[in-house]
């Protein structure tokens, strides 16, 4: 293999062990309530893109080793490592291209940064590694990377750990954003009592909890932080407000003109505000004083309010697919409706009836009338071939009832068949199947090979096999998994808050169904 393609693909196989080792959690898996990714998104190959001549490569493969050091040090070994997290328009990969604000920033730094160091065609490299949120400080601080560049805001909690750039932003405030769910909000003062949802690593976590210590002087009830998964970005969270699948979101309001002709039914809340004043800024290590004077004379020319900045910020935010409305009104009353068929069948089978529906939803929107030029049926969209299979053996699928009943057989098939081995745990056995469903067995078997040869764990999905999909297949089956997930989170969230009240209800003696 000519060493070019070898090191790519070797570094393909780093993103994630870049942050692996028993002190790493990347891979987990959120259900919206403790950990347990979400996913949407939290996927995505390291960036390098050598050229055809050997004397680019750098000498040696450690980019995932724990190196620590100044600017000097990286300069030894011909590369500089930035964390950095998955999301579309920040950082994404498009079969093999690495896309995104991230990427092209990265790119431009190597340019700089060689032509500072006047390294010629001996050649510094730097390499993109993303990881969930909650591992870029424990990464960057294990020296398994050398920058974080993730709009990560300075705080004074942060501060305490690590290092910021000159910051790279104009004043920031964390506003309110509110969906056709939210009830009426006048004042923050109005959150009392209520559940927000955002990741424990975030900045708006350190915000509300400075709100909870004022509601905690004034004789109020606290806001509830409900933790969500590290791998949900801002614009996941916003996207889900906007289709209805939460009531509102804290978000950074700088952020919000990159999605202002994306998502029309949120409302910017420009007079709640959690924190004001802050800027976001690039992160390292303590004691590295050249490395920080090389990214501030940097961020000089590309910092946002530059030529450069803007060009790039307007590129990345604009045009992109977004999940549909899971909680839409139509589409929420085939949820119910169906519902007990999809507990019916997940207890028959041990698998969790709203990732059903959730995966239903994304095939079909749960319209059991949809058919496919391919010849998939229904809710679960299911081939009568495969429902003829002597492995699922179910007919007449052009009836709801037997096409649930097909397709979670088939899944339940494919997980017992395929991924049944103990080294997979019950998650992953899950996602990988529906992977599979979606790709075909034999098509995702390769896939796992393929990733196993990546240097990727075969038996994880996201950031390990998801990788190798997002390289070999393209975004589709990346793209398939993350909105089941997402759709699973709103049902999850939704079915909570309707059995509580519901509880409550019977609680007060109140009859209907409200």
């Amino acid at each position: 293999m000519p060493y070019s393609k070898f090191f790519s693909a070797l570094l393909l196989g780093l993103a994630l062990t870049a942050c692996g080792g028993d002190d790493s959690d990347s891979t987990a898996v959120d259900t919206g309530a403790n950990t347990d990714s979400a996913a949407v998104t939290a996927s995505a190959a390291p960036g390098y893109a050598p050229g055809s001549n050997e004397d680019d490569l750098p000498p040696s493969y450690d980019f995932i080793q724990a190196r620590f050091g100044d600017l000097d040090v990286m300069q030894e070994h011909r590369s500089i490592r930035i964390l950095t997290v998955y999301s579309i328009g920040r950082y994404y990969v498009d079969g093999v291209v690495e896309k995104g604000l991230v990427r092209e920033t990265a790119s431009l730094f190597e340019e700089f940064i060689n032509k500072r160091l006047n390294r010629g065609r001996d050649k510094i490299h730097v390499v993109l590694l993303p990881v969930a949120r909650s591992q870029l400080i424990p990464s960057l601080l294990a020296g398994r990377g050398d920058i974080i560049a993730a709009s990560m805001t300075i705080t004074d909690e942060r501060s305490r750990d690590i290092s910021f750039s000159s910051p790279i932003s104009k004043p920031l405030s964390e506003v309110l954003i509110t969906g056709p769910r939210a009830p009426a909000i006048e004042t923050l003062e109005d959150l009392s009592g209520q559940a927000v949802y955002l990741r424990h690593s975030s900045s708006y976590r350190e915000s509300v909890e400075a709100v909870n210590q004022r509601f905690a002087e004034q004789g109020l009830e606290p806001i509830h932080i409900q933790p969500v998964s590290e791998f949900l970005e801002d614009a996941d969270l916003v996207e889900m407000v906007n289709a209805g699948m939460l009531e509102w979101a804290i978000v950074d309001d700088y952020k919000l003109p990159w999605w202002e002709d994306v998502f029309s039914n949120i409302q910017v809340r420009r007079d709640i505000v959690f924190r004001s004043g802050s800027r976001i800024g690039w992160a390292f290590r303590n004691d590295s004083p050249q490395l920080e004077a090389a990214i501030n004379d940097f961020m000089k020319k590309h910092r946002e309010g530059t030529l450069i900045g803007n060009v790039l910020k307007n590129r990345y935010f604009r045009d992109f697919d977004w999940a549909t409305n899971a909680l839409h009104s139509e589409d929420y009353q085939r949820f119910t409706e169906l519902r007990h068929l999809f507990e019916k069948y997940g207890d028959k089978f041990d698998m969790d009836a709203l990732m059903i529906a959730a995966q239903g939803y994304q095939e079909s929107r749960l319209d059991q009338s949809a058919r496919s030029s391919a010849g998939a049926v229904g809710v679960m969209q299911i081939k009568p071939s495969t429902a003829r299979d002597k492995n699922v053996n179910v007919t007449d699928i052009h009836q709801v009832d037997p096409n649930i009943h097909a397709g979670t057989k088939y899944l339940n098939f494919i997980r017992e068949r395929y991924f049944s081995d103990p080294a997979i745990d019950e998650r992953n056995q899950v996602l990988l199947s529906l992977a599979a469903y979606n790709m075909g067995p034999g098509r995702m078997l390769k896939l796992r090979e393929q990733a196993s040869g990546l240097g990727y764990d075969p038996n994880v999905w996201f950031d390990n096999v998801e990788l190798a999909a997002a390289r070999y297949v393209g975004r589709e089956p990346v793209q398939y998994v993350a909105n089941i997930f997402k759709y699973y989170l709103a049902y999850k969230l939704s079915t909570e808050q309707w059995d509580k009240r519901q509880m409550a209800r019977q609680r007060a003696e109140i009859g209907g169904p409200g």
